[in-house]
């Protein structure tokens, strides 16, 4: 079996999960430096306004980390 025709598949789920996390880590960071749990807002108070920011935020640090990945 030739492992080099599974190497960008290989590659492609390494930097998803790579990129998953760092979104994550991202996410975790700026609910620390704002004074209200975002996630309390958007579920239990249905605030329109911050689950914006927050959908803007998570696109906004998706294209960050997708360019850094593929140069």
């Amino acid at each position: 079996m030739d492992l080099v025709h599974y190497q960008p598949i290989v590659n492609s789920i390494i930097y998803s999960v790579l990129g998953f996390v760092i979104l994550i880590a991202a996410y975790f960071i700026i609910e620390k430096m704002t004074p209200e749990n975002t996630w309390k807002e958007v579920v239990e108070k249905n605030n329109i306004a911050v689950a914006i920011v927050l959908a803007a935020f998570i696109i906004g640090i998706s294209m960050i980390i997708s360019a850094a990945i593929h140069g």
